[in-house]
């Protein structure tokens, strides 16, 4: 026999109840555990916060929807939104007030500054109550005991998201996230300069050798150099990271044949792009694109809206490797997360939930360009017959996920340092700089 709403909200209050009474007793029985920094502590389901904990009501199989949870009494949120997103993540807030009567203040914090701002922050609770993280932090802030799962809309979560999205946004089996978007990078070029993308790379240099005029800041293409655009030199020609999918971090495939023959290649690309790396910036590859010097762009889904009105923009897939192999791309989710020490974990939820909802995810991607993680949002018109972004969905074909592993923090400096170097001196010796880059990433993953 079902329980009516009421029951079930009774039901609900008392699990909350119990579980916080549980919490403070934990709390109180472990304090001599050497733990400096306080626990969470205002979590309704703080028994299962942990990876094999106890699980309750939140986790049987009547499961509370946002139609029978209400918000704390006196509930107010603080949302970190970064600077594109911010006027979209106003209106979403503003949508949220009016439909649950709970105040959202929305701070501008940078996309890579939110996980580090809550791992600081976070137990002095003068962090955000809801964030967004790119899938590969999330990690490093569940073995840090910051985020709550995705327990209550968990079901609904898996049903209505792609599943690459739900298993990004997942750690140790748990779901934490509510997906937001999806996103890897691709080729944007401005079909006044070159009116059909090219195929290949030889197709680019090709273009590059009656295009480029260095004096007049001409260039046929440009990317950034960080880890994350490194990847098609890389993945594209047998290299790794770590292995098993980027599991196992005592595999270690960033010096192997592969992904040295695909920094030699890198090398090669100097003569069409003969600019040191530190001179090649976001701000500045983004101008000049604007500008119409920069014909080709290795960018993605989040400069759409800076380009779309000025640019005769087309997208297109990487351009294939020197074998005809398609060029991989690092891919990521971005998903918006609870903190677990916030104050109002039920308004927290419920904010999370709304934001990630289709039509706000729809809404995102008209006002931003953010490709959704919503099954419906992608079969929505506007974005199935979007030429621009039928780029980067045949892009995502192509494509690996970010490794999510909190042992990736030891890869990204190294190899940000390799990329750069190997690029700025062709005189460096691409194997013994890979050897080095290696060594150095397990140094650190030693000392830890």
């Amino acid at each position: 026999m079902k329980k009516s709403k009421r029951s079930k909200m009774q039901a609900v209050t008392f699990s909350l109840v119990l579980c916080l009474l549980l919490t403070l007793t934990v709390t109180a029985c472990g304090s001599g555990n050497g733990n400096s920094a306080s626990k969470p502590n205002s979590s309704p389901n703080s028994a299962v916060n942990e990876p094999g904990g106890t699980t309750n009501e939140t986790n049987t199989e009547e499961k509370t929807t946002d139609e029978e949870m209400k918000p704390e009494a006196g509930a107010k949120l603080m949302v970190w939104e970064a600077k594109e997103q911010l006027e979209y993540m106003k209106q979403v807030a503003a949508d949220f007030e009016k439909e649950y009567g709970v105040p959202v203040t929305v701070e501008e914090m940078a996309g890579g500054d939110q996980g580090a701002r809550l791992a600081t922050d976070g137990p002095s609770k003068l962090a955000a109550d809801v964030l967004t993280l790119p899938h590969d932090q999330i990690g490093q802030a569940v073995k840090a005991g910051l985020l709550l799962p995705n327990d209550v809309f968990e079901e609904e979560t898996k049903s209505t998201m792609v599943a690459t999205a739900v298993q990004a946004s997942s750690y140790d089996g748990i779901l934490y996230g509510y997906p937001k978007s999806v996103e890897t990078y691709a080729l944007f070029y401005n079909k006044d300069l070159i009116p059909d993308a090219p195929k290949t790379w030889d197709d680019v240099i090709a273009f590059a050798d009656t295009y480029n005029n260095p004096k007049e800041n001409k260039f046929a293409i440009m990317w950034e150099f960080v880890g994350y655009y490194s990847y098609p030199f890389i993945g594209s020609f047998g290299g790794y990271i770590y292995g098993d999918n980027n599991t196992n971090f005592k595999d270690i495939g960033l010096n192997n044949e592969g992904t040295i023959k695909g920094f030699t290649f890198l090398q090669s690309l100097k003569k069409i792009l003969p600019l040191n790396a530190g001179d090649i910036t976001y701000d500045v590859k983004t101008q000049l694109f604007q500008e119409g010097k920069l014909a080709m762009n290795i960018d993605g889904p989040w400069s759409i809206a800076a380009f779309k009105e000025n640019v005769n923009l087309g997208v297109a897939p990487l351009p294939k490797g020197p074998d005809g192999q398609d060029s991989l791309s690092f891919s990521g989710v971005k998903s918006y997360y609870v903190n677990s020490y916030t104050e109002y974990p039920v308004a927290g939820r419920l904010f999370a939930h709304f934001a990630s909802n289709k039509e706000n995810q729809l809404k995102n991607f008209e006002m931003t360009g953010a490709i959704p993680a919503s099954i419906e949002a992608g079969e929505a018109p506007e974005i199935k017959d979007d030429p621009i972004i039928g780029g980067f969905f045949e892009q995502f074909q192509n494509s690996v996920p970010m490794p999510s592993v909190s042992e990736i923090k030891s890869v990204w400096e190294p190899l940000k340092a390799a990329f750069v170097s190997l690029w700025n001196d062709s005189n460096l010796d691409v194997k013994q700089t890979l050897d080095k880059t290696v060594t150095t990433i397990q140094a650190d993953l030693e000392s830890k």
